[in-house]
């Protein structure tokens, strides 16, 4: 993609070699990123088993929920290095390190010893493998968007980047159903003898051969374009980037926010949320999360559809208002006492989280190819971090003082933000492939 009123190449057809890239990227995209998420599945069997025995079991959960939070922490910085080298050197060499980082670190947390084995070492070795997940997941997001944006036609770009963004949400499904599936199988206590490991050793494996299919993809033609014409930046890409092109970082971190906002809040806090704000059982609650997951999936893919047929900013403009209503739909229905419609109106406003599909044709468009791996990178892992963290503790902050609607005020917030962009990218900043 690009910007302004440079003469464009002429298109081609989607082909087969693009629909084998697409679909070794999606795959594994969904294998790491359920390698990230299935951490916090389990947090119960890890306080349990890395802490000091007789510890509070809520001290205990906080501890493994401030390990995984560690995660988040390292993503600006794995995607910045990551980014970097990917600039310079490549991005097939970036796309393919960061899936290895995330399954090696994922399989030793499967055959790590406890606090009963080893001691304190135990929380340290696994805050340790959490940091470099994050750097991997860090890398891997941004370098995935921009690996397929420019492997494929400028006619497909928004559904490549919409089913990359699908393939990870469809690794969060992945980890749900295997945590759900081996909960109504065995017991608490066979759960902390060691079943809990399965899902991590299952995740490095698989990570592993997600490595082995990336052997067969190629680098993208625009790098290898750029490499031949000498056209990779000389200078520090990350510093090219907040000198010439801050307005494309801020649109692009402010986009960022609304993709967390709709991710963290409607995705991965309402299960919780209803349940202390409304009274709806556990098993309703996921189940409902589970369906909303599965409609983000194709929600993600619409968002690619339309971003392709009528262009980022109206689909973002589209996409941002259904956000808003469904989340005031979702929550509404459960104050006026409709707990029986909560799961369809979860599943509808999941399937209106398929706005985060836009999110990433509208990065890819705002950076130009020689810095768009680390502008790109920079802002959704910064935006991710600050948002993404403060994003709970500003959500129970407002519950306290706005009511059980605070989380859909929030949505909606963002997705004014979310309008206000469109807007800027159809008047001021029009992007085009």
């Amino acid at each position: 993609m690009s910007t302004g009123d440079a003469p464009l190449p002429p298109q081609r057809p989607f082909d087969r070699r693009d629909a084998k890239t697409l679909g070794l990227s999606a795959l594994g995209g969904a294998l790491e990123f359920y390698d990230f998420v299935v951490f916090v599945f389990f947090a119960k069997a890890l306080g349990a088993l890395f802490f000091p025995p007789g510890t509070e079991p809520w001290l205990a959960q906080l501890q493994v929920y401030g390990i995984f939070a560690a995660g988040y922490v390292a993503r600006p910085l794995g995607g910045i290095v990551m980014a970097h080298f990917g600039d310079r050197l490549g991005r097939k060499r970036m796309f393919t390190l960061s899936v290895f980082m995330m399954s090696v670190p994922t399989l030793l947390i499967g055959l790590l010893p406890t606090y009963a084995q080893v001691g304190v070492l135990a929380p340290v070795l696994l805050l340790v493998m959490r940091l470099v997940q994050g750097i991997a997941v860090g890398g891997e997001v941004p370098g995935a968007w921009v690996f397929v944006a420019e492997h494929v036609p400028r006619s497909r770009v928004g559904i490549a980047c919409a089913t990359l963004t699908a393939g990870l949400t469809a690794g969060i499904l992945i980890g749900s159903l295997l945590a759900a599936w081996i909960n109504a199988n065995y017991t608490p206590a066979e759960v902390q003898e060691g079943i809990w490991r399965l899902p991590f050793v299952l995740g490095g494996v698989f990570g592993f051969i997600a490595v082995w299919l990336r052997r067969w993809l190629e680098e993208t033609p625009v790098f290898v374009e750029m490499r031949e014409r000498k056209q990779l930046a000389r200078q520090l890409p990350v510093k090219q980037v907040l000198a010439v092109h801050r307005p494309a970082v801020v649109l692009s971190m402010l986009a960022s926010w609304q993709l967390t906002a709709a991710i963290v809040v409607i995705v991965l806090l309402t299960p919780t949320l209803v349940q202390t704000g409304f009274g709806i059982d556990a098993a309703t609650a996921f189940r409902g999360n589970s369906l909303a997951t599965l409609a983000l999936v194709f929600g993600c893919l619409a968002a690619g559809w339309a971003v392709d047929r009528i262009g980022v900013g109206r689909a973002l403009l589209i996409g941002s208002l259904g956000l808003g209503v469904s989340a005031y739909a979702l929550y509404g229905a459960l104050v006026a006492g409709h707990h029986d419609q909560f799961v369809a109106w979860y599943a509808l406003a999941g399937f209106c989280c398929g706005v985060t599909g836009v999110t990433p044709a509208l990065m890819v468009a705002a950076f130009p190819p020689e810095v768009r791996f680390t502008g790109l990178s920079f802002s959704y892992n910064v935006a991710y971090a600050v948002f993404g963290g403060l994003t709970p503790p500003l959500i129970g902050w407002l519950s306290q003082r706005a009511g059980v609607l605070a989380p859909a005020h929030y949505v909606a917030l963002t997705c004014a933000v979310g309008v206000a962009v469109a807007v800027y990218v159809l008047v001021k900043r029009p992007l085009r492939y």
